[in-house]
């Protein structure tokens, strides 16, 4: 009796089906959305390297300053302008203060050097007409003995012209005259003058009473 051998079948082996080439790059799915290019990495010409984009650059650039300048200098000379005619207007005003003061300022004492100050802070026909009374003045004040003061109340330029040198100005005074017996008596007067601009700075070229209810 022979011994009879039963042969074992063997499973077949199994192999990877073999990728079908389809025309796209593997491990991407079909309608996936292409990848960008990383931003860092310029896709297109070098901008140091383009000699024209560097020349329009530098331009923009100096045009932006040129703006920048011109636009301050026009703001800086605006400034200027202002500033001097402000500088201009408070001139005038304090010389004027001061020449109503001078004017109305007269000691018996000291008459010369008085008068000498109203020459001093007067102009054109002003100054003329203190010249041509001075002797008279003098004499009236000797003779009477008074002494005169004057404190400003309130001032303000009506007008200026600080190209031609011109100016109007609206004066409150308090006058006080002390007479020989040194009694005070007390005047408030509201007054209206000129001023001119001479090389010795600004003076009075006129003045006069203030129609009523001119300066209020």
């Amino acid at each position: 009796m022979s011994d009879t051998k039963t042969a074992e079948k063997s499973e077949p082996e199994t192999s990877e089906p073999e990728a079908k080439d389809t025309g796209r790059p593997a491990g991407k799915e079909p309608g996936a959305t292409p990848e960008e290019p990383p931003k860092d990495r310029p896709t297109g010409p070098s901008l140091r390297k383009d000699p024209l984009v560097r020349v329009a650059v530098a331009l923009a650039a100096a045009a932006a300053v040129a703006a920048a300048w011109f636009g301050w200098s026009y703001h800086a000379a605006s400034g200027d302008d202002g500033l001097a005619f402000a500088r201009q207007r408070d001139e005038a005003l304090r010389a004027a203060e001061q020449a109503v003061v001078n004017l109305n300022t007269l000691d018996h004492r000291n008459a010369d050097a008085g008068l000498k100050i109203w020459q001093d802070s007067t102009t054109a026909d002003l100054y003329d007409q203190i010249v041509q009374g001075r002797d008279r003045l003098k004499q009236d004040v000797e003779k009477a003995r008074t002494t005169s003061t004057a404190t400003i109340l309130e001032s303000g330029l009506t007008e200026l012209d600080a190209h031609a040198g011109k100016a109007s100005v609206a004066v409150a005074v308090r006058i006080t005259i002390t007479a020989a017996d040194g009694r005070p008596a007390i005047q408030t007067r509201r007054l209206t003058g000129q001023l001119t601009r001479t090389a010795a700075g600004w003076k009075l070229s006129s003045l006069g009473q203030a129609p009523s209810g001119a300066t209020g």
